[in-house]
Order: C-alpha cells, then sequence, then structure tokens
C-alpha cells in the first residue's frame, strides 16, 4: 500500500485530503508543520510526499522540499494556492516532481498520483535498446550511461543522483535520441498529463538534467532546445 506524506497547514483541507485518499487506498501521514514531517519516524518511508508552500511559522513547503531533495529522490507533489509562474518554477527547481494549484478537485490529485505510480519504482527492468538495455549519452565523459535494465545513471562506475522524474525524462529523451520532443509530447509521455498539464515542469525539469548530464549546463550540447519545437538528446 502507497504511503503518502501530507503536509498542509489548513486542518480542514489536510483531513478531508487524507481521507479522500485513504479513500482510493492510501495510507497516509499528515502534518500542520515542515518540523514535525520531518521528525517524523516514517519519513523515511514515504513514497510520495504531498506538500503545501505556504505554512505558518518555521519552515515554508519550498524549504521543506529541499530538504527532502538532501535526504531522497522520492517524488514531491505540490498543492498550493500560489499559482504565478515565479512560485510554480521556484517550487520545481526546489525539487518537487509535479504542482496543482488550489481550489483543486481531489480527482485530480488522484490522477496525478497515478501517473506517479506508474513511473516507480524505477530500478526495475526496462525493455533493452540496442541488445543491451544501456544508452551511452556521453561517450568521452566518463562515459556516461543510462542503464535501464537497472534504472541508474551512471558516469563511469559512479552513480549519478537523478530522481525519478529526472530518470524518466531522459529514458524518453534517450529513447528518441537523435529526434526533437514537444514539451506536450514529453508532458504526456513522462507526466501523463493530458489536457490539464502545465508545460513549464518540462521546461524546470530539463534545466535540472542538464545539470546532472553537461559538462556546463549554461552551454547544454547533449540535451538542447530546438526553438519553436521542443528538446532533443544528441548522444556524444
Amino acid at each position: 500500500m502507497p504511503r503518502l506524506l501530507v503536509l498542509e497547514d489548513d486542518d480542514g483541507i489536510r483531513v478531508s485530503l487524507a481521507m479522500a485518499l485513504e479513500d482510493e487506498g492510501y495510507e497516509t501521514t499528515s502534518h500542520p508543520d515542515a518540523e514535525a514531517a520531518l521528525r517524523d519516524p516514517v519519513f523515511g518511508e514515504v513514497d510520495v510526499f504531498l506538500v503545501d508552500l505556504m505554512l505558518g511559522a518555521g519552515m515554508d513547503g519550498f524549504d521543506f522540499i529541499r530538504e527532502v531533495r538532501r535526504r531522497s529522490d522520492v517524488p514531491v507533489i505540490v498543492l498550493s494556492a500560489k499559482a504565478d509562474t515565479h512560485d510554480i518554477v521556484a517550487a520545481l527547481e526546489a525539487g518537487a516532481d509535479d504542482y496543482v494549484t488550489k481550489p483543486f478537485e481531489i480527482k485530480e490529485v488522484s490522477a496525478r498520483l497515478r501517473a506517479l505510480r506508474r513511473r516507480l519504482p524505477t530500478r526495475v527492468a526496462e525493455p533493452s535498446h540496442a541488445g543491451t538495455g544501456e544508452f551511452v549519452i556521453d561517450s568521452a565523459n566518463g562515459p556516461l550511461v543510462l542503464d535501464a535494465h537497472a534504472g541508474v545513471l551512471r558516469r563511469g562506475a559512479d552513480a549519478v543522483h537523478v530522481t525519478v522524474t529526472e530518470y524518466h525524462l531522459l529514458r524518453e529523451l534517450a529513447t528518441s535520441a537523435g529526434q526533437v520532443l514537444s514539451r506536450q509530447a514529453l508532458l504526456e509521455r513522462v507526466w501523463d498529463h493530458g489536457y490539464f498539464g502545465d508545460q513549464r515542469i518540462v521546461d524546470v525539469h530539463v534545466r535540472r538534467v542538464r545539470t546532472k548530464i553537461e559538462v556546463d549546463a549554461s552551454e547544454p550540447r547533449l540535451l538542447v532546445t530546438v526553438r519553436g519545437l521542443g528538446y532533443r538528446l544528441d548522444c556524444a
């Protein structure tokens, strides 16, 4: 049974969301403040975090997400009334995997969770590529290899830390290496959002992936932008 941790300081939203998700088969733990969530013994056993950005006194949602990222690659979905571009991008750059604006319907949150669960766990056998299940992304530096069987990214003998979403985004690009994939195509393949997804999520995650694979993320040569069309992975 997937375990969710709900971080929400509004008592009504926190309780009703937890109850609705439990009715759908999730096991939930909820807290009104970030410090209590971080101290919870179940923190290391959580499968997905649902995080509000505007909390009461103490650590806010942005800092909580950064702390989650320092400790693990567990997915984070933001649930927030902050809906402007700056806040959405800031939350994604802090390490969130997805973003749902308030007010929201429980069915939308459930749909995002179902899409996310289809990507978990990452370390499972995948269909092979060129008979090996490995995508050599950069042969000169490392080499940098995406191992689709193990579900890991390696530079030489060392694993490169990537989140669940970063891994799946890179795998989709590697599977179609040399081809341009539009933001909408990536949104549908990686996030499974259909028509209600926000394409800014793709842009931020591309920037995050670049920091993991490029020698100089400010001048990408592997994961390139094709203006007006989308993104292309040029394996070297």
